[in-house]
């Protein structure tokens, strides 16, 4: 486990990285200028007053998982082009120790499998995280077998427009992400970083012979990315995995913080650190040893009330920057389902509230990110929000 000096050590040497940076390479908490206009092609065209105002990051939750295909490189490529400053791939493997994105190791929900009768005998049922799950999984096809299917959109009921790309794009590799984000970094004049996931990392270590610390460090080290400067952020909900990756890499962490429950690791484990656990001052200063985010879901932030309006701030922010932590909360969507009551627009779910507004009150709170599956309107109510 890295220790409070090393952290602080680490930090140091981040902040000497990033006022280093060239007119390619900007720091990533300096964003304006492409992340905030409206047109896909802007280029970087900076004041010094605007290199040196640090504003919230837009990461492309899954890429622009609002209009394409989650976890496909056109949702990942189309989130940068709205404007998102980092891009998110959940990292599960495959039969053949390959890493690949994928929400979850099932498939079915997420891929056109059930249609292929070749791999009708793979649909299995196993327990993850200690849940029962039937479906197909990554970690029962090789890499090869896994390109034959193309990906579908995961909650058609409420975007059904996105189904109009079923069946166009392959599932990616993590190599295919970063090749990507190297090549829009490029093109945009920016730099478009990347804040994979290492998903159930405790039953791929354990259950399934696959663990995938020691291939994402591979990775990362191959691309010559083990640097602190921002351009990789990796995070997990499971501390066992956030440290191990804290202590081979100099990148930066995150720890995800679910509103309930506990990581599966503490489960597993029969002790550790609840959620709940996790918030608390003790619970911040303890993950700020080994992280430097914390991705709490939203709620931990802004709570609803008891009716389903949105209710007052808690002290997290406040908290957590105590601890010298950094916050990206999750999931901001456009939706009224994912909506407060007091912020929907009419009665149908799959409808456009006030999404807006939801984010006017987040950027207030001080937070330094967004997971967005809509990086467009993140982007613009960052932008809104600067006039203010």
């Amino acid at each position: 486990m890295a220790g409070r000096s090393t952290r602080t050590t680490r930090r140091t040497w981040r902040g000497a990285a990033l006022l280093g940076a060239g007119a390619v390479l900007l720091p990533l908490l300096t964003v304006a200028g492409p992340a905030d206009a409206a047109s896909p092609g802007a280029t970087a065209a900076f004041t010094a007053k605007e290199r040196g105002r640090a504003r919230p990051l837009v990461v492309g939750h899954r890429g622009a998982s609002g209009y394409r295909p989650e976890h496909t490189l056109a949702a990942y490529e189309l989130a940068v082009r709205m404007g998102a400053d980092v891009i998110e791939p959940d990292l599960v493997p495959t039969k053949d120790g390959q890493l690949v994105a994928r929400h979850e190791n099932e498939i079915g929900g997420t891929t056109d499998v059930a249609n292929h009768p070749e791999y009708a005998n793979r649909r299995t049922t196993k327990t993850i995280d200690g849940v029962r799950v039937t479906g197909w999984f990554t970690e029962d096809f090789t890499l090869a077998e896994l390109r034959t299917l193309r990906a579908v959109e995961r909650i058609p009921a409420v975007r059904q427009r996105n189904t109009l790309y079923n069946g166009l794009f392959q599932v990616p590799t993590l190599q295919e992400v970063i090749d990507l984000a190297k090549r829009l970094s490029r093109e945009h004049r920016r730099t478009i970083a990347i804040i994979p996931e290492t998903k159930h990392p405790t039953y791929f270590r354990k259950s399934a012979g696959l663990p995938l610390e020691p291939r994402v460090i591979e990775i990362i080290k191959r691309n010559g990315l083990d640097r602190p400067d921002g351009r990789v952020i990796l995070q997990s909900f499971e501390p066992t995995s956030a440290r191990m990756l804290d202590k081979a890499l100099r990148v930066q962490v995150a720890q995800l913080i679910s509103a309930t429950g506990a990581p599966f690791d503490t489960i597993d484990n029969g002790h550790g650190p609840t959620y709940a656990d996790m918030v608390t001052p003790r619970g911040l200063k303890e993950i700020s040893t080994y992280a430097d985010w914390i991705g709490p879901e939203k709620s931990l932030i802004i709570p609803n009330k008891p009716d389903g309006t949105i209710g007052t701030p808690t002290t997290l922010v406040r908290d957590a920057h105590g601890a010298g932590l950094k916050l990206a909360p999750y999931t901001f969507r456009n939706e009224n389902q994912f909506l407060p009551v007091d912020l929907r627009n009419g009665t149908v779910p799959s409808d456009y509230g006030q999404a807006l507004r939801e984010y006017e009150l987040f950027y207030r709170t001080g937070i330094d990110a967004v997971f967005s599956d809509n990086p467009d309107t993140a982007v613009l109510a960052r932008s809104l929000a600067a006039k203010k």
